[in-house]
Formats: C-alpha cells, sequence, structure tokens
C-alpha cells in the first residue's frame, strides 16, 4: 500500500492545469459574500461507513436552510451517479474521488455557499490536500474555512448498525479494500470538530456543530 507521503504525491500531481488555458477572475470572493450576506465554507464530514455522517450532514444542511443560510449537501454515494461515476474503489480511484469532490467543495463554499459534504476519505493526506486546496486564494482574498469534522464512532458499533450490509460483506470477502476491515482508516490529528453519533442524538451533533459554526463568526443562529 502507498505511503503518505506517495499518496500526497499522487494527488497533489494531478493539480498541474494545462498550459494552454487561462483563468477568468470574477468578483473577489470577499465581495461575493458581501453581496449575498454569508461567507462560504467547507464542513467535511469523515469516519467510517455507517457512523452516521450522511444523517447528520442531511440534518446540518436542513438546519442551516431553515436558519436562512445557503448550504447544500455533497453525498459520498450520491457523487458517484454522476460525477464520479466513472470511478471504483481502488486507492487511487478513492484519491480522485475526494481530490474532485475537495474543487467541487471548493467552488461552492467559493459562491458564498456552505457545502456540507459526507464522505468516507480514510487517507489523511487526501483530507489534508482538500484542506490546502481551500487554502490557496488570490492576492486580495481570504483562504476558504475548511471544518474538518470527525464523526467519532467506534468500527464496532458501525459494524453493529450495518445498514447496507457492507461489512458483512467485507467480513466474508465479497468486499475488497473496505475501509476498516481490509483497507485502513486514518483518524483526523486534529479535527475541527469531534462528533459522537453513538454517544449523542442527531439533534445534539447539528447543535454541536452550528453552535461551533456560529463561536466562529460563520453562522448567525438568530
Amino acid at each position: 500500500m502507498a505511503s503518505t507521503r506517495t499518496r500526497l504525491a499522487i494527488s497533489s500531481s494531478s493539480l498541474t492545469a494545462p498550459s494552454n488555458i487561462t483563468w477568468h477572475p470574477s468578483l473577489s470572493r470577499r465581495e461575493r459574500n458581501q453581496l449575498r450576506g454569508q461567507r462560504g465554507l467547507t464542513i467535511w464530514l469523515t469516519g467510517l461507513s455507517a457512523s452516521g455522517k450522511s444523517t447528520v450532514a442531511t440534518a446540518l444542511e436542513q438546519h442551516l436552510l431553515h436558519l436562512g443560510r445557503a448550504a447544500y449537501r455533497l453525498d459520498g454515494d450520491n457523487v458517484r451517479f454522476g460525477l464520479n461515476k466513472d470511478l471504483g474503489f481502488s486507492e487511487k480511484d478513492r484519491n480522485e474521488n475526494i481530490r474532485r469532490i475537495s474543487e467541487v467543495a471548493k467552488l461552492f463554499a467559493d459562491s458564498s455557499t456552505v457545502a456540507i459534504t459526507s464522505f468516507i476519505s480514510p487517507y489523511r493526506a487526501d483530507r489534508d490536500l482538500a484542506r490546502q486546496l481551500h487554502a490557496a486564494t488570490d492576492a486580495d482574498d481570504e483562504p476558504i474555512p475548511f471544518v474538518e469534522v470527525f464523526v467519532d464512532v467506534p468500527l464496532a458499533v458501525a459494524e453493529q448498525r450495518d445498514p447496507k450490509g457492507l461489512y458483512k460483506k467485507a467480513r466474508a470477502g465479497e468486499i475488497k479494500d473496505f475501509t476498516g476491515i481490509s483497507a485502513p482508516y486514518e483518524e483526523p490529528a486534529s479535527p475541527e470538530i469531534r462528533i459522537k453519533t453513538h454517544e449523542n442524538s442527531v439533534e445534539e451533533c447539528v447543535a454541536q456543530i452550528t453552535k461551533w459554526l456560529a463561536d466562529e463568526g460563520y453562522v448567525k443562529l438568530e
């Protein structure tokens, strides 16, 4: 298996744009945020399969929309029906899956939308790359906030839930390279937020995330 350093190199190598294209600037990010009345950012939920990422992301999106904030959820399964339907689950394809969604999330956030992603994204290097993409700015722009949310659930709990029967198939050898069983999950070293869906309700997890965003000045609760 490729090392973290190798994975980062593989992912980064695909970021070089062809020499025959030109970037066409529009409004600055600061101007767009002012006109739309909110700051765009990406909330990146990561965790094992069946940890509750999609459930929390859906509830968080709805909550922010009810608060009058523009928000959009990018789900790990959903994007494989379209944008990433050409990708499998090899390490190389998983790297590319996360690279593409990182770019898409950045575009949403650049449009002053709260982008909410829910992907296993098992490798730290790929999540670090997503963070680096959001940090890249022009001279007149601020970095796009990147908020990593670790959905911290023990493997035993996730495996017990197993709503899709994937862990059972992985244990039986029917699914190769399955995160947590035959492929690694590298926990975030220092996520901005850590939630535990086996100890707290979905509503409590959403409240925890929203409070953090409000405390940091990213959203207003009134």
